[in-house]
């Protein structure tokens, strides 16, 4: 089982009932685990993409899931391009090659399709 803590909105006819119970330490803040993800992106990946404020998720572990973010010095934020989680506990960034080489081509994809000259073709 899974619980992400984020903005939810229902619509106006729901009923709802949520309760979920988690005891933990958290060992570091949401600002931190977003400023670990981004880090690793600019020594791994690059320097356009970064990490936006996270979510916390309860599930096997207690993880920051931060959304991972394409920028573009003349226009700013593009778009999202992937998500990475931290380990809310020991701060550890999980990832693997593969998953930031994910991350990377749907950065180049992103970059492709909203670049100026995408919008002329």
């Amino acid at each position: 089982m899974e619980a992400e803590l984020s903005t939810i909105q229902f619509p106006a006819q729901a009923d709802v009932r949520i309760e979920i119970s988690v005891a933990a330490h958290l060992g570091i803040t949401a600002q931190s685990a977003q400023r670990k993800v981004s880090k690793l992106l600019l020594d791994h990946v690059g320097n356009l993409l970064y990490g936006e404020a996270p979510n916390l998720v309860a599930g096997a572990r207690l993880l920051w899931r931060v959304p991972v973010w394409l920028s573009s010095p003349a226009r700013g934020p593009v778009g999202q391009v992937g998500v990475l989680d931290v380990d809310a506990q020991t701060g550890e960034v999980l990832y693997s090659p593969e998953s930031l080489k994910t991350i990377e081509d749907q950065a180049h994809v992103l970059a492709q399709h909203s670049a100026p000259d995408a919008d002329r073709a």
